[in-house]
């Protein structure tokens, strides 16, 4: 993912978010919170994640799937890996 420098920091500190929301989550557990609370922790969790993958996603796009310069199978083999990634993702 070399194309993500540019947005680098900005990712690690979406992951560090998500990291930090994951240690509630854990502390919530071992302290025996309400179901309905942590579902609800879990919840803002999962939010997080798809959204940076929705970032990562959309790079991707701009990089490997659209970018003018890109050859047709260049095209072709960046939408397959997608195609691939989402796959695996919405399972």
């Amino acid at each position: 993912m070399t194309h993500t420098v540019r947005e680098k920091q900005k990712l690690i500190n979406r992951v560090r978010r998500i990291r930090g929301q994951m240690e509630g989550v854990e502390r919530m557990l071992e302290e025996e919170k309400g179901c309905a609370e942590v579902m609800q922790v879990i919840a803002g969790v999962r939010g997080a994640v798809n959204g940076l993958m929705a970032e990562v996603i959309e790079d991707h796009i701009l990089m490997h799937v659209a970018a003018a310069e890109l050859s047709q199978e260049e095209r072709d083999e960046g939408a397959a890996e997608l195609i691939d990634v989402l796959r695996a993702y919405l399972k």
